[in-house]
């Protein structure tokens, strides 16, 4: 099987476990892309998850046995397994998490084989629950949930809403298992002397825009860049992951919609409406990343009729105007202990690239700026991986090439570091 080696994911043990909710039928296409991704994977499914997906389809899947309730407690093996696969594994994940093994890990009950490795593990678990919409929204449900989102190291993941199995249309849907694998390639990009799944930034607001804005032209045609907006909702994700409550307005996107679940998206074209929701975001975040790659011109008028070819390149060379700078305009409104982290994609050698980044910081007011070089092989837009330099006073800190969610988790570090510097001269 291909394996893709540039992923978190590649040689880290995770377990698997499946309860009993009919979103199980979702878990193999889970397993399946956890394995493609080079993770050793083990399955774990209760009873009631076992009726509802095939433990031989797991196995299968994942290369490894498959483990069920009656084989907890084995005569002839020296350890209990619950304590076994809890240590094996480097992270657990539960989808779907239904509300009866919820109800047993969040009263501390070791009830059965998945409920004792909930509580013999110390390594992070990701928790995608899964129900009826009036099951969810139960109190004694909502209780729960939020119990277990005070152990050390649980990376919640709220279920989605639209149309149930049991043809409700409401919350309750799991996450989709191309978020689960998001998640879970999180856990594992933050470094090997980081933290792994805490929640530093609980109760910090981020506003982050994404993608590429487009300018029209005529009704055919607009003017836009190559941006695909990974790197701005990486960012969003990778905060979100970490506690944060993100809104992330955003131009069209080039990434699985899967990737937007659990975040306030606002979706805008032109750069006129990225600065109207900028702003009307604004007041109400601790921190604004500004991600987005505007488009550097608009048309004073647009062409409402698709314009013949012989007459473009005259529309082209005239009627054009520079559109506002967005970030230097947001760091003027800004209030007292905003931070802002803004993105330059420059071209040029280290040195002039580096004089026009710090340049250019100093011009836009922004307390850190992300400069990445657009010109160099095997880095920069799309799905490639990205790297560069992230200055700000006393800052001046090279970050080698690797994943986007990688850096994401790095310049969210450097933003924490930065807050906790503003706090203590506050508090001095």
């Amino acid at each position: 099987m291909r394996t893709d080696k540039a992923s978190s994911l590649y040689g880290r043990r995770v377990l698997v476990a499946v309860s009993g909710s009919i979103a199980a039928v979702k878990t193999p296409l889970l397993v399946s892309a956890l394995v493609k991704a080079g993770a050793e994977v083990c399955c774990l499914v209760t009873p009631s998850g076992a009726a509802l997906v095939s433990p031989v389809a797991l196995a299968s899947l994942s290369r490894h046995r498959c483990y069920l309730e009656a084989d907890q407690w084995n005569p002839t093996a020296p350890r209990p397994l619950h304590i076994e696969l809890a240590e094996w594994a480097e992270l657990t994940i539960v989808a779907p998490l239904s509300a009866s093994s919820l109800a047993r890990w969040s009263q501390g009950s070791a009830d059965g084989l998945l409920a004792s490795v909930l509580l013999a593990t110390e390594g992070p678990v990701i928790a995608a629950p899964a129900m009826n919409t009036a099951m969810w929204r139960h109190p004694a449900v909502q209780r729960n949930w939020l119990q277990i989102q005070e152990f050390p190291k649980v990376v919640p993941l709220l279920p989605t809403s639209g149309l149930l199995a049991c043809d409700r249309v409401g919350d309750g849907r799991m996450a989709d298992p191309t978020m689960i694998q998001l998640a879970a390639e999180s856990v594992f990009s933050r470094g090997p002397d980081a933290p792994v799944a805490t929640c530093d930034w609980s109760g910090i607001s981020l506003l982050v825009s994404a993608g590429p804005t487009q300018e029209t032209i005529d009704a055919a045609r607009f003017l836009s860049n190559r941006s695909s907006g990974r790197m701005g909702v990486l960012l969003a994700q990778a905060a979100r992951f970490r506690g944060a409550t993100v809104q992330l307005v955003h131009g069209p996107l080039d990434l699985p919609d899967a990737w937007l679940e659990g975040l306030q998206c606002t979706p805008v074209e032109s750069a006129a409406q990225l600065s109207s929701a900028l702003q009307l975001a604004l007041p109400t975040s601790d921190v604004l990343v500004m991600a987005a790659a505007v488009a550097d011109l608009r048309r004073e008028a647009a062409f409402e009729e698709k314009m013949p070819k012989k007459q473009l390149q005259d529309v082209l060379s005239s009627g054009w105007t520079e559109v506002p700078d967005l970030l230097s305009n947001l760091t003027r409104q800004r209030r007292p202990g905003q931070l802002v982290l803004g993105f330059s994609a420059l071209t040029g050698d280290d040195t002039h690239l580096l004089e026009k980044a710090e340049s250019k910081r100093l011009e836009k007011g922004c307390d850190l700026m992300m400069v990445n070089p657009v010109d160099r092989d095997g880095q920069g837009f799309g799905d490639q991986p990205n790297g560069g330099w992230l200055l700000g006073e006393g800052w001046n800190r090279n970050l080698p090439v690797t994943t986007k969610l990688t850096l994401s988790h790095q310049l969210l570090d450097a933003l924490f570091k930065l807050r906790d510097q503003a706090a203590a001269l506050v508090d001095s």
